[in-house]
């Protein structure tokens, strides 16, 4: 059997970045690692989305290499995990031909120590709308952040995404505050609450120290795997939920 030739073209490089969020100091933030400030990196110093090149010896899929880079540029285990697209260019990386496949991930991050990886001078929280009013990022990931915030919020209209930012157990009250830091408005207090309990995605936790330092019920999700789509979107304060 005569084996058909070997088709040689140049390949480009294959990378995967993750846009870690969560809500700390009850504002929307994105985890950026800092470049390294000397060698023939590019864009030296210049902030990151965490991230890094596919090892095929390594990584089985590309939620794998995610998973992998997550670890270790941060120090970060993920509990949820979203494919967001890819982006691919012959400008966006001086070093050649490119292409990105990029994941949003969602953590509890208020407790979280972070750990920077071999590769980076420094690993920070930054605050996502203050960061994208001007974006001096590495690559093209300014462009990739607001398509991950875009579609975060328009998800947060519609699921219990929100839920993976708490840490557990969380109120319903702390809940409802994370969803309002996400999309940036408030939402009816009474419609909230009905909508939570009625998704059947929480587990009753027993009674936590609320807010007012009083007892309330504690929480947990039922189901980490993947967020509830509810039937309707959010209604501001005031309006029918």
């Amino acid at each position: 059997m005569v084996s058909k030739p070997r088709m040689e073209f140049p390949r480009p490089f294959t990378t995967v970045d993750v846009v870690i969020f969560s809500v700390i100091d009850e504002q929307l933030q994105v985890l950026l690692v800092q470049r390294p400030k000397g060698g023939e990196e590019p864009f030296p110093g210049r902030w990151a989305l965490p991230g890094g090149f596919v090892n095929v010896a390594l990584d089985a899929d590309l939620e794998a290499c995610a998973r992998r880079k997550l670890r270790e540029k941060t120090g970060v285990e993920s509990p949820y995990l979203e494919q967001l697209g890819s982006w691919g260019g012959a400008a966006r990386d001086p070093r050649g031909w490119s292409a990105t496949h990029v994941y949003f991930a969602l953590i509890a991050g208020a407790q979280l120590t972070l750990t920077k990886g071999a590769n980076a001078a420094d690993v920070a929280w930054f605050e996502v709308d203050a960061l994208l009013a001007k974006p001096r990022l590495a690559f093209d990931h300014a462009e990739i952040l607001r398509a991950a915030v875009e579609r975060l919020r328009a998800k947060v209209e519609y699921t219990s995404l929100p839920a993976f930012l708490l840490a557990e157990p969380f109120t319903l009250p702390q809940l409802q505050r994370v969803y309002e830091t996400v999309l940036g408005r408030p939402v009816d207090k009474s419609g909230f609450r009905t909508r939570m309990l009625a998704a059947q995605f929480l587990d009753e936790a027993g009674p936590v120290e609320g807010d007012s330092r009083r007892p309330a019920m504690g929480y947990r999700l039922r189901d980490r795997a993947a967020a509830v789509v509810f039937p309707r979107t959010f209604s501001p304060r005031g309006g029918a939920d």
